[in-house]
């Protein structure tokens, strides 16, 4: 189908308009995005801040990457953080606090009863501060399975952020402060320990197959890994 102007660009998709109200994402590799709009549905029929997604956009057929959604408002809380809009403990406890309402929704495949939708890529700047409250973005990561490994992905990423991407010190303070706060905020019963099986060692293991990484991002691995431990202590 026909798009109109860019939106904004991802590591793998492409946002473009379609009205003032809807948007397309479309995946550059042309990844099918039927089941990512599936779980978006779940999660707004149960209350969740998702954008809405429909299943068309009324003029011309969608291909299989192509996932329309409502348009959203608002600066990225990754934005509002760097104009000094929210602090970094606000920052880091909104994160938390849509991490622990994820996963007080049912799954939506998996009939094991401790399994969860997880988002594994949920940090600030796929948070949009709507005029509607926090709105949650970029879905194409989600699977189903125990909430410990949410957290422990959506921890390494913010704490790679601080370790290897060559951030000005007052920066890099800032974005621990913000992990620090989600640690403080997360649910009670996950653990987050240096064992070989724990869900920290599952989220560095994904991390490192990532073939979007950076050299950066990779070599930040161990550092951001220790760093996590360190304050989840």
């Amino acid at each position: 189908m026909q798009t109109g102007e860019p939106l904004g660009s991802g590591r793998s998709a492409d946002v473009y308009a379609i009205d003032d109200a809807w948007a397309l994402r479309r995946y550059r590799d042309g990844r099918d995005a039927t089941t990512e709009a599936a779980v978006m549905a779940h999660l707004a029929e149960r209350g969740y801040p998702v954008p809405r997604v429909r299943p068309s956009a009324g003029d011309g057929p969608l291909s299989r990457a192509d996932l329309v959604m409502r348009r959203l408002s608002g600066p990225t809380l990754l934005q509002a953080l760097r104009r000094g809009a929210v602090t970094p403990a606000e920052t880091g406890r909104i994160v938390a606090d849509l991490m622990r309402r994820l996963h007080a929704v049912p799954a939506r495949v998996s009939a094991d009863p401790s399994h969860r939708i997880l988002h594994l890529d949920l940090h600030p700047d796929n948070v949009v501060l709507t005029p509607d409250g926090p709105v949650v973005i970029d879905w194409g990561t989600a699977e189903e399975g125990p909430p410990g490994l949410d957290w422990a992905m959506s921890a390494l990423i913010m704490a790679q952020v601080a370790e290897g991407w060559g951030l000005a010190p007052f920066e890099a303070a800032g974005v621990r402060e913000v992990l620090a706060s989600f640690l403080r905020h997360r649910d009670p019963a996950v653990v987050l320990d240096g064992s070989d099986s724990g869900h920290l060692a599952q989220a560095v293991a994904r991390r490192a197959a990532n073939p979007t990484m950076s050299e950066a991002e990779t070599a930040a691995l161990g550092p951001a890994r220790a760093l996590v431990l360190d304050l989840a202590r």
